[in-house]
């Protein structure tokens, strides 16, 4: 087995021993090889699901817009890949809204494909400081045993705070938060898992985190790291994190973070470019994305 799970017998917290990937590629140390989850690199990877094309007339090995592969340096007993499209520099901002509804299908069917085998955490790194290991824009899903115990905040509803919502979400910035301009996204329908989610909440979902993304585009520039989770217990969130700050030793040492951000202040940002959206400068900047990636 390429991992093992070690708990503290005195924290009682957990931790994961992989040192086989230390050996993946990893573009934040210069080691980027030909992309393997571009088209044309079907057959590389043992695939476990795909959302089919079915506008394409073409090879049926390479008819896919949402890919589903093995990862080949787990950590976890199951430990999948979803690669968000076959295009290389596209990501959430910047794909249309059938394709970032289709990514969050997949997402459900993954995690209905799993849940009985254990936790299913969807996890999303973007760029170097989020933990990006492949710049192909890609999700990954880990099942970790149900005995493992995590440390990932439980939802709560927000009190004495500013929110934005939408027709099947709220939208909020935690009073607590342990990261600057951090949001969360949970379903006005509380009390589920995210594998029953609903159609018309991934339509609504597949708005959200586009919009929230390019809206820190503007705040943070041009291409900002950040990180995602889906919360996979029985009241389900979206949590974005965007790592506009390192950690420091005091942070690292203790545990207590340290918050530079008023929660209050990310909410009024996020209010007025979600209700009145600067759509001429948004497209500027993912022109400018786009074209700096190619």
């Amino acid at each position: 087995m390429d991992f093992t799970f070690l708990q503290n017998p005195l924290s009682k917290k957990w931790i994961i021993l992989s040192p086989r990937r230390a050996q993946r590629p990893d573009i934040s140390h210069g080691i980027e090889p030909a992309c393997p989850f571009c088209v044309g690199k079907e057959g590389n990877s043992k695939e476990v699901y795909r959302f089919p094309d079915l506008a394409s007339q073409g090879d049926a090995l390479r008819s896919w817009r949402v890919r589903v592969v093995s990862n080949k340096y787990p950590f976890a007993p199951i430990h999948e890949v979803i690669i968000h499209s076959p295009d290389h520099d596209k990501n959430f901002g910047e794909l249309s809204l059938s394709q970032v509804e289709q990514i969050i299908q997949t997402y459900k069917q993954r995690y209905n494909a799993h849940r009985k085998n254990g936790q299913v955490y969807i996890f999303h790194n973007r760029h170097k400081s989020g933990g990006e290991s492949l710049p192909h824009p890609h999700s990954q899903l880990a099942v970790i045993p149900f005995e493992i115990e995590s440390d990932i905040p439980l939802l709560a509803a927000p009190q004495d705070q500013e929110t934005y919502a939408t027709n099947s979400f709220v939208i909020y910035c935690p009073l607590v938060s342990q990261w600057p301009d951090e949001i969360w996204v949970a379903p006005k329908e509380r009390g589920r898992m995210f594998g029953e989610i609903k159609d018309t909440e991934i339509t609504d979902l597949a708005i959200i985190l586009p919009r929230l993304i390019r809206i820190f585009n503007l705040r943070h520039g041009l291409e900002f790291p950040f990180n995602f989770y889906i919360y996979p217990g029985g009241d389900w969130y979206l949590r974005i994190i965007p790592r506009v700050k390192v950690l420091g030793g005091f942070e690292i040492g203790t545990g207590i973070f340290i918050n530079t951000q008023d929660p209050k202040e990310t909410m009024e940002f996020i209010k007025e470019h979600f209700e009145n959206p600067n759509e001429d400068k948004i497209k500027t900047i993912h022109h400018a994305i786009y074209h700096k990636r190619v």
